[in-house]
């Protein structure tokens, strides 16, 4: 058996690619946070993880360039040996001030955070119980570390209780939970987690990638949102959505944040994140503490366009924030709707089973706290035409 006759019999994406209506990795070229061009014609993109608009913010570029000029391009080497700098360990003093920790550590992509912090932290003998829709990071981390996996309802904390009430008292436990699901845009029900983790004595893990910058006080995340920072124990973030960059972090206790130092492979055997992108990562904190307005703005956005989908007639899911899931539910109708909508002007992100649960594939839809009312009408018009066109609505 050729090792490689999977890779040679995968004919999918081929013939997506020669029937049109292949929706991945499009080649933009220029553009600005809302705007993006392919081949020279403009769409307006609503499949951005960039909630608050901050990759071409002037200070935010202004921070980046000073960065490159005064350390160059990157250190070529792992945080452990050469590669940490000033600017990395002060960066991770503010972010655990941001996030009400002891201590934070940098990671050079929120991927690797999650690989690095779950199989570092859990082994063998521990049971880690996760949420079902879980971003894919997390059951990876899960899989690495050895740890017996379980995973319970989405959202759904009378399961997760079960679950843990089955357990033995005298077992490692790590219940992980995204903060703001990323293909439902729901929130975790957070309150009623933190209190059955607790009673059951196991540890608490928030990903916070799509929260922060979007929920809490300062856009400081999820547990800070529901005012519960101290029953959290973990908390993850990445540079990758509000602040415009890319990277991830872990915030906890000094002790535990030291030994994922030293023990993490995923950091210790990767490049530090470049001296450029912390600048600009830190200039971004600064901004998302210092204008909350662009937060209002966001969540303004999200609530518009999900009661405008609504009113249309679309299946918003169970969204709650500027993460907004359009339910077409077959396969094929959402590369025929996606197509359309691009050829209309517009890019949303095409997302099919198995990504997601049979029957419920969908556009996924995100806001940008500087799209205008303009753009967002003309989005709205061509869901409605094309939605019609399509019978969805």
């Amino acid at each position: 058996m050729d090792i490689f006759k999977k890779c040679y019999d995968f004919t999918d994406a081929n013939i997506a690619r020669e029937q049109g209506y292949y929706p991945y990795f499009i080649p933009f070229s220029g553009g600005d946070d809302t705007v993006m061009v392919y081949n020279g014609s403009a769409k307006i993109m609503i499949g951005s993880n960039n909630y608050l608009g901050l990759t071409h913010h002037p200070e935010v570029l202004k921070a980046a360039q000073s960065a490159l000029m005064e350390y160059g391009t990157g250190r070529t080497g792992s945080r452990f040996l050469n590669g940490t700098l000033d600017i990395h360990e002060q960066f991770e003093k503010e972010l655990a001030e941001f996030t009400g920790k002891q201590a934070a550590l940098i990671f050079s992509t929120g991927f690797m955070t999650n690989l690095g912090t779950i199989a570092t932290i859990l082994g063998k003998d521990d049971v880690v119980i996760i949420d079902k829709l879980d971003h894919a990071s997390i059951l990876d981390g899960c899989h690495l570390s050895g740890a017996r996996i379980l995973r319970y309802r989405h959202n759904d904390p009378d399961d997760l209780k079960k679950i843990l009430d089955d357990l033995p008292k005298d077992v490692g436990k790590l219940v992980i939970v995204d903060g703001v699901f990323s293909m439902e845009g729901d929130i975790a029900k957070l309150p009623e987690i933190c209190e059955i983790v607790k009673s059951a004595g196991a540890r608490l893990m928030v990903d916070d990638a799509h929260s922060m910058g979007v929920l809490g006080p300062e856009g400081n995340g999820t547990a800070a949102h529901f005012g519960l920072t101290d029953q959290v124990d973990l908390i993850m973030g990445t540079f990758s959505k509000s602040f415009g960059a890319i990277g991830g972090f872990i915030a906890g206790d000094a002790d535990v944040i030291d030994y994922i130092k030293h023990h993490s492979r995923s950091m210790i055997f990767s490049a530090s994140l470049p001296p450029s992108v912390v600048a600009s990562t830190r200039a971004a904190l600064k901004i998302i503490k210092s204008e909350p307005k662009r937060r209002q703005r966001l969540w303004e956005i999200g609530t518009y366009m999900r009661a405008g989908y609504q009113k249309l007639g679309f299946d918003t899911a169970t969204s709650e924030t500027p993460i907004i899931p359009v339910i077409i539910g077959d396969n094929m109708k959402t590369f025929a709707f996606w197509k359309m909508l691009f050829e209309e002007g517009v890019y949303a992100n095409a997302v099919i089973s198995p990504a997601v649960p049979g029957n419920s594939a969908r556009l996924r839809t995100s806001y940008i706290a500087t799209h205008t009312q303009k753009q967002l009408d003309f989005v709205l018009e061509k869901f409605q035409k094309i939605g019609k066109q399509l019978a969805v609505i």
